[in-house]
């Protein structure tokens, strides 16, 4: 399949919704509301079919605290996987970290292996106390989270 990225329009909330929606009922990352979609829509990215111009995957870069950033809302559609479009989109968040001179970028995820083979290392959830209490106070598995914190330092 021949995909491109792009920036998230509001046209893409649904979408997204629906994609984090389905990955999250298989426990694959946690769910997001239509609320936090349009109030973070400018942190998505998306990949669109190059032949269908249906939006296949999303991922989003979150600004969480000078020279930090986090990559979450990762999210490929089951036609879509295992053709690189998950990697494609958080390579590209990555590089949005870059532009904006942030050199540490981290997520939380239950992907861990996926993420390794990008050069994210575990880490302690201690060093991400910003992540911690910022967004993991709101989320109803705090304080029992069992997401994997990993990091890649560019």
């Amino acid at each position: 399949m021949a995909f491109v990225l792009r920036k998230a329009k509001m046209t893409d909330v649904r979408t997204i919704h629906r994609l984090l929606m389905d990955c999250a009922s298989k426990k694959l990352l946690l769910p997001r509301s239509y609320t936090e979609l349009y109030a973070h829509l400018r942190d998505f990215i998306v990949a669109e079919d190059a032949e269908t111009a249906n939006v296949v995957g999303c991922c989003a870069l979150s600004i969480t605290w000078e020279g930090l950033a986090e990559v979450r809302s990762l999210a490929v559609a089951e036609e879509a996987q295992g053709q690189g479009v998950g990697r494609r989109l958080v390579e590209a968040c990555v590089s949005d970290a870059l532009t904006f001179g942030i050199y540490k970028v981290f997520t939380l995820t239950y992907q861990v292996d996926f993420f390794r083979r990008l050069g994210f290392q575990e880490v302690s959830k201690d060093v991400l106390p910003q992540k911690v209490w910022a967004d993991c106070i709101k989320c109803p598995q705090f304080p029992e989270c069992d997401e994997t914190a990993m990091m890649i330092e560019l």
